[in-house]
């Protein structure tokens, strides 16, 4: 750290537990409870990231999709629907049916 950055010190328990003071939980924007990331850079330093709640992390992953591109689940249903169909085809009754 340099000179012109505030220090705080914490306390660490026997069992390796350290608080993150609250000034630095609100710039994280780390809930309670809540998750963090040790992190050590190219420096040795070690930086503390929050990881972010599955439910944050909801939909994300459907936005990175390219336009056009068919969700997973939306292929495996077309597939699982095919597999229906051929095997009606084949043994002549829905295998719904029994």
């Amino acid at each position: 750290m340099g000179d012109s950055e505030e220090e705080t010190t914490v306390a660490v328990t026997s069992k390796g537990q350290a608080t993150i003071p609250k000034e630095f939980r609100d710039k994280l924007h780390i809930g309670t409870p809540g998750r963090v990331r040790f992190v050590e850079n190219e420096d040795g330093e070690v930086v503390i990231r929050p990881v972010k709640r599955p439910s944050e992390l909801r939909g994300a992953l459907a936005s990175d999709r390219e336009e056009g591109e068919t969700p997973a689940t939306e292929l495996l249903r077309e597939e699982r629907d095919r597999d229906s169909e051929q095997a009606e085809e084949k043994f002549g009754q829905s295998e719904r049916d029994g």
